[in-house]
């Protein structure tokens, strides 16, 4: 059985992710739902951004968790999130800044059989 991700990475997120990692530690995602820097994936410090009951955790990229708003969840709950990189400024909060480049999130609805196999996994 072939495991169902909710969000992914390319590589050159997962190499930006590494180079974060160097130099400011642990990290962690959120998906941002607007307001100051849209809809973008912002990168943290791990802890920086504090998580509760509101959040829900999608899995992890590079080694580092990635959250969402449970209420942005129920959105996007047939969505995988492929996580890449642009040139280009990042959100203002979000790590990624002064490297020039920018994190973006690409999706693409599952498909019946992969949100089978998700609903499945969460029943159990």
């Amino acid at each position: 059985m072939t495991t169902v991700s909710r969000v992914l990475a390319t590589n050159a997120a997962l190499d930006l992710i590494a180079r974060l990692k160097t130099k400011h530690g642990p990290l962690m995602f959120h998906q941002s739902g607007g307001c100051c820097d849209g809809s973008s994936p912002m990168c943290y410090p791990a802890g920086e951004l504090l998580i509760g009951d509101g959040d829900v955790r999608l899995g992890e990229i590079g080694g580092c968790p990635f959250y969402m708003s449970a209420a942005q969840f129920e959105y996007w709950k047939h969505t995988q999130l492929t996580i890449d990189v642009v040139p280009g400024r990042g959100g203002m909060f979000s790590l990624e800044g002064p490297e020039g480049l920018r994190f973006l999130t690409r999706s693409r609805l599952f498909t019946d059989q992969e949100q089978a196999a998700l609903d499945a996994k969460h029943d159990a």
